[in-house]
C-alpha cells in the first residue's frame, strides 16, 4: 500500500506541525478568526495571520505528499486522516482534561453562551447571560469570570463586556460537573460610552481567572 515511505513520514510529521500550531488549549485559538482553515485561522480583525496560512500551505503539502506516498485507496486515507485531524486534539484534551488537569485547566465551555440586553432607562441597561461549563477534574473549582467583547462589533462599542459592570463574578463548578450558569444584572451604563442600548449576542467568549492563570474561552 505505501509507494514511497519518507514521503508519508514526511506527510505525518507536516500534519503533526499543523496540530501544534494551533492546538485547542489552553485558549480558544479561533476566537478572533474571519477565515479559517481545517481549525487554522488564515484571517482576523487585523489582517491575514501568516502563521495560520503557513498552517495551511503544510496541511495542504501534508495531503500531497501522503498521495504520493501510497500506491492505493488515496481517497479514502485522505478522509480518514481529515477526520483524525479534525477531531483527534478535541478528543486528546478531552482525556488530558479527565486524566491530569486541575484548576481551570480542567474546565471547557460548549460554545453556545449566549447574552441579551435591554434597556430600562437612560442610564440602566439589564443584562441577562446564560453558558454552560464543565469541570473534568475531581475536585470542585472555582474562578472568577470576566466577559469579552465579540471582534465583530464596531470599534469601541461594547456589547458583552458590560455585564462585567457588576462584576467580577466568581463561580464554582463542582467536581466532574456540568453548571449552567445564569447571570441576569440592572447595569448602571452612565460612564460607559458606546454601549448598546438593545441586543444579544451568541456564542459569547470570557476570562477565566484563578489567581495568577488566566484562560480564554
Amino acid at each position: 500500500m505505501i509507494k514511497h515511505k519518507s514521503a508519508v513520514i514526511v506527510s505525518i510529521i507536516l500534519l503533526v506541525v499543523c496540530v501544534c500550531l494551533y492546538f485547542p488549549y489552553p485558549d480558544n485559538q479561533l476566537m478572533d478568526a474571519t477565515a479559517s482553515f481545517m481549525s487554522l485561522p488564515i484571517q482576523n480583525h487585523n489582517g491575514f495571520v501568516l502563521l495560520g496560512i503557513l498552517g495551511s500551505i503544510l496541511f495542504i503539502l501534508a495531503m500531497l505528499l501522503l498521495v504520493i506516498g501510497l500506491k492505493k485507496y488515496h481517497i479514502r486515507t485522505m478522509l480518514m486522516v481529515i477526520l483524525l485531524y479534525t477531531f483527534l486534539p478535541r478528543y486528546l484534551l478531552i482525556v488530558y482534561q479527565d486524566t491530569f488537569a486541575s484548576g481551570i485547566s480542567a474546565i471547557s465551555y460548549d460554545g453556545k453562551g449566549r447574552c441579551e440586553f435591554e434597556d430600562i432607562s437612560e442610564a440602566s441597561l439589564k443584562g441577562a447571560c446564560r453558558l454552560t461549563l464543565k469541570n473534568h477534574s475531581k475536585e470542585p473549582v472555582s474562578f472568577e469570570l470576566e466577559f469579552l467583547d465579540s471582534i465583530h462589533l464596531d470599534k469601541g462599542v461594547r456589547l458583552e463586556s458590560l455585564m462585567n459592570v457588576a462584576g467580577p463574578y466568581r463561580i464554582t463548578v463542582d467536581a466532574q460537573q456540568n453548571k449552567v450558569i445564569h447571570l441576569t444584572e440592572v447595569l448602571d451604563v452612565t460612564a460607559i460610552p458606546g454601549h448598546i442600548i438593545n441586543g444579544s449576542s451568541s456564542e459569547v467568549h470570557f476570562r477565566l481567572i484563578q489567581g495568577e492563570t488566566s484562560r480564554v474561552l
